[in-house]
């Protein structure tokens, strides 16, 4: 099944599905300063619904993520998580 892409190549899965999530952790990995604003501008992820998704990433996946001021900063992609298997599923 495909999905739609943003203009930046960017899938665009359901409010409901994981790989929405992958794709908000990706963008904090990728982005130079990832704001709120950098982010939601890179997914057409909704600004309102980051901090909500950054808690289920924690909580659901073991992603040890924090926010300082307003950049977010990936301590650790968690035991559940591959980064190299995220990235690659998400280019294909």
């Amino acid at each position: 099944m495909s999905f739609p892409r943003n203009q930046f190549g960017v899938p665009q899965y359901p409010d409901n599905d994981a790989r929405k999530l992958f794709v908000l952790l990706s963008a904090i990995d990728l982005l130079e300063r990832p704001t709120t604003s950098a982010i939601a501008d890179l997914t057409s992820h909704k600004r309102e619904s980051i901090d909500h998704d950054v808690m289920r990433l924690r909580e659901e996946f073991g992603v040890v993520l924090h926010k300082v001021g307003e950049i977010y900063h990936i301590e650790s992609w968690g035991d559940v998580i591959q980064k190299d298997g995220i990235k690659r599923f998400l280019k294909a």
